[in-house]
């Protein structure tokens, strides 16, 4: 029986998004039931490793070139589960039970705003209008559940317990405000215009020096909680300041351009995607 090497490397890709759903699986049994903040623990090192899963399943599928529309819709269910479910029933057994039906309920709002983002996610994808390459609309999902895990696993290294009273409303805070990033239009950078170069190199240095700083001065656990936090308010700063630069002239874009931003504001140009507007409005006419 002969075995064709390309169909079976399509499997390839799907494998780590299946790995992927594993882990939100596992993590889901650690917080069933009566969870001891030991299990809560180790289900956000379970939630954490699933995003290094999801973040290779693509590249995975791009250099072996297998990409396909299955592999997208498996990658988006599985998202749901392992970066919305699961770190929805984390952050609730973990922090926001004793709150009763308010702390179920922002709960759900995390998870469903997950979803949610993720069916935005892809209708623009199917419509062909992502937008830039180089920005995510909204918070993405598996870094608003990398959130949660690093406050989880930071405060576990710290205290070694389940959040007190006085810890409980920031928590919940931080659920709200993730959950309104993913469905916001606040654009987030994806760092693939990020080329090698002296000064990518230098801005990497100074990031992992500033995490070692924040490591001996405090734990380890904390260097993710900086970053993470640090990612949040970058795009929070950067669309602030975007709104409050001069809008493009739109009469210089096509109809049909024109069109696609009336209906979707996060669709909006960016200034470095001018020269290639005016292209197409040359070539419409």
């Amino acid at each position: 029986m002969q075995i064709n090497l390309r169909k079976a490397m399509f499997v390839l890709p799907n494998l780590f998004t299946v790995s992927s759903i594993f882990l939100g699986f596992y993590a889901l049994t650690l917080c069933a039931g009566e969870a001891t903040p030991g299990q809560l623990y180790q289900a956000a090192l379970s939630i954490f490793f699933a995003m290094f899963f999801d973040a290779f399943d693509g590249r995975v599928a791009r250099m072996t070139k297998t990409q396909s529309d299955f592999g997208v819709q498996l990658d988006s269910l599985a998202d749901v589960i392992s970066f919305g479910a699961a770190p929805a029933l984390l952050v609730y057994k973990w922090a926001l039970a004793p709150l009763g039906f308010v702390g179920l309920f922002f709960s759900f709002c995390f998870a469903a705003c997950g979803a949610l983002r993720l069916a935005r996610f892809n209708v623009l994808a199917a419509r062909g209008d992502k937008g830039s390459s180089r920005f995510f609309v909204g918070l993405p999902i598996p870094l608003a559940a990398g959130a949660i895990t690093a406050l989880v696993i930071a405060h576990y290294k710290e205290f070694g317990a389940v959040t007190d009273a006085a810890t409980r409303a920031p928590v919940l805070a931080v659920v709200i405000l993730l959950s309104f990033l993913m469905v916001s239009t606040v654009r987030y950078r994806t760092f693939k215009d990020l080329h090698l170069s002296a000064k990518s190199l230098a801005v990497f240095a100074l990031l992992c020096a500033a995490g070692l700083a924040v490591g001996v001065a405090t734990r380890a656990s904390f260097v993710l909680v900086v970053y993470m936090g640090a990612y949040i308010a970058m795009g929070l700063a950067e669309s602030a300041f975007q709104k409050a630069r001069p809008a493009p002239d739109r009469g210089r874009l096509p109809p049909a351009v024109r069109a696609e931003l009336d209906a979707d504001e996060a669709l909006e140009p960016e200034p470095e995607d001018e020269e290639r507007d005016k292209a197409e409005q040359d070539e419409y006419i």
